[in-house]
C-alpha cells in the first residue's frame, strides 16, 4: 500500500517485533493472520499520521502486484487484464474505506466478522457497503461488455 519497499520493510520488521512480544497473549493460534493483519494496517495508518507519506498513498496503485492466474490463450488474458484495470479505476473512485473493505474480502478472504473488527464496523454495515459497492462494479462492467 504504501509503494515504497523500505517503509514496507520497516513496517514489516515491527509487526513481527510486536508479534515476537505478545505471541504469548494470543490465546487463538488460528487468529494469527488476522492479527498480524491488522497489526499490519495500523502501523501504515500509524506511519500515515505521523510523517508526510501521505502523497506516497494517495499517489499508489494498492492493486497492482495482484494478477489473476491463468493459462487461457492471449485473448482471454487481455479480457482479464481489461476487466482488472477497469476494477482498478472504479476502485480508485470509491471510499477508502470501501476499498479496503472489497480488498479485504475478495483479495485477502477475510470474513465478514473479521473486515469489521480490522475497520470497526458492524457486520451489517461491511455487507451493505461490500454489496453497494459489488452491485456498482458488475453495473460498469456490464456496460462495456
Amino acid at each position: 500500500m504504501c509503494m515504497d519497499s523500505m517503509v514496507a520493510e520497516d513496517i514489516t520488521q515491527n509487526v513481527f517485533i510486536k508479534f515476537y512480544q505478545n505471541q504469548d497473549k494470543i490465546k487463538n493460534k488460528k487468529s494469527v493472520p488476522f492479527w498480524l493483519f491488522k497489526t499490519a494496517r495500523n502501523e501504515f495508518y500509524s506511519l500515515l499520521r505521523n510523517s508526510k507519506i501521505r502523497k506516497l498513498y494517495s499517489e499508489a496503485e494498492e492493486l497492482e502486484g495482484l494478477e489473476i492466474e491463468n493459462e487461457n490463450s492471449i485473448a482471454e488474458d487481455f479480457e482479464k487484464k481489461e476487466l482488472e484495470e477497469i476494477v482498478r479505476e472504479e476502485l480508485d473512485k470509491v471510499n477508502p474505506i470501501n476499498k479496503e473493505i472489497f480488498v479485504l474480502k475478495e483479495y485477502s478472504g477475510f470474513s465478514y466478522k473479521e473486515i469489521g473488527s480490522i475497520i470497526q464496523l458492524d457486520i451489517e454495515s461491511v455487507k451493505s457497503r461490500l454489496y453497494k459497492l459489488r452491485q456498482k462494479l458488475i453495473k460498469k462492467i456490464s456496460k462495456i461488455v
